[in-house]
């Protein structure tokens, strides 16, 4: 998906094999349904299961990793509703809802209500869709089903502000494992990306993008060396994107491929 692409308003996905998603980075609401297999949501601290029948709903503009596991001989098979910025305002105006408190919002939730569960499962029917319109009023409807069940998500679905500037030490080194660029970190830290590169410069001493290897690196030797952890089992949670990539930078960094350590 590219950086300035809005999700159809209803994703049907599949897969046959373990899939992650490459950006680590929920930059628009969303309410879920795993159909077959398991999905697994994690914002760095709470990491949660979502098995066949579960509900999952995530929040815009928070860091989120993404693992979906297919069952033994069998695919993933989840479908997603998306709600961008446009039908929230509507939505906000025709029925006059407004965010009041911003304290303590997970990045995402597990719904348990019958009513919004068997709605989703009925968007199967609408798979060929393409009227702008009807999907639309799909979205309304799923909006009011949520409401109606959790009024208190009003004060996450319409809040339409932006990040407000945080403290950066702290942001990085709690974030640092997620795989998103250097904007996505500026812009939620509430910075232009040039603010940011120069705050991180004083802070750090050194860019973004070579601290953030560094801190990963690290990291991984303190898996490896400390926890016992294997090689492949650190590596995506660290933010490498490939084995290859995460094995040439940590012997360029330390002198020894991590597969060594594993071997002591």
């Amino acid at each position: 998906m590219s950086e300035n692409t809005i999700p159809l308003p209803i994703n049907y996905s599949c897969h046959f094999s373990e899939f992650r998603e490459g950006e680590q980075f929920a930059r628009i609401h969303s309410l879920g349904l795993v159909l077959s297999g398991e999905m697994e949501l994690n914002d760095g601290i709470t990491k949660t299961i979502f098995k066949e029948g579960e509900l999952y709903s995530a929040r815009k503009n928070r860091l989120l990793k993404f693992a979906k596991y297919p069952p033994k001989d069998g695919e993933i098979r989840t479908v997603t509703i998306y709600f961008d910025e446009a039908i929230l305002r509507d939505f906000s105006r025709e029925y006059g809802y407004q965010a009041e408190k911003k304290d303590n919002i997970p990045a995402f939730i597990k719904p348990d209500q019958k009513a919004l569960t068997a709605f989703m499962y009925s968007l199967l029917a609408y798979e060929n869709l393409s009227s702008t319109e009807l999907l639309r009023l799909k979205q309304k409807e799923a909006l009011l089903l949520m409401l109606n069940h959790d009024p208190g998500l009003k004060d996450i679905l319409f809040d339409f502000s932006e990040p407000y500037k945080i403290d950066i030490e702290a942001f990085m080194n709690k974030n640092f494992h997620f795989n998103v660029n250097v904007e996505r970190f500026a812009y939620l830290t509430g910075r232009s990306l040039s603010a940011f590169k120069r705050d991180f410069q004083k802070i750090f001493g050194i860019p973004p993008r070579q601290w953030l290897q560094l801190r990963r690196l690290k990291e991984a030797h303190f898996l490896l060396t400390q926890k016992g952890r294997s090689v492949s089992d650190i590596y995506l949670d660290l933010g490498f994107e490939n084995l290859s990539h995460f094995s040439f930078a940590f012997k360029k960094q330390f002198g020894y491929p991590p597969s060594a350590l594993q071997a002591k």
